[in-house]
């Protein structure tokens, strides 16, 4: 049975592919983006800015909730696969 469902889904088998290339970047983008210390960076960079007076400090504040925003959401993130990852598992295959 295997090989024919595999036969008759070859023609799809580019397709599959493309999504799976589509979700690897999805998630290589997510990392990136809620990644802590680029997040740190990026607050540095902008606390630079209004130091040089390239921006002003309605700008500083409303970047720096977004930035303080993304990192917030970044530890919320961590926190799931952090107590997953430490979590015991069960004989069954299931973590407890």
């Amino acid at each position: 049975m295997g090989l024919v469902k595999e036969l008759l889904l070859l023609p799809a088998a580019p397709i599959r592919g493309t999504g799976w290339v589509l979700r690897q970047v999805l998630t290589e983008a997510e990392r990136h983006y809620y990644d802590p210390s680029a997040v740190q960076q990026e607050l540095r960079r902008l606390a630079e800015r209004l130091d040089n007076g390239e921006i002003d400090e309605a700008e500083f504040d409303r970047r720096e909730d977004e930035l303080l925003d993304r990192l917030e959401a970044a530890r919320t993130r961590q926190m799931p696969q952090e107590r997953d990852a430490a979590a015991p598992e069960h004989p069954d295959g299931e973590r407890r």
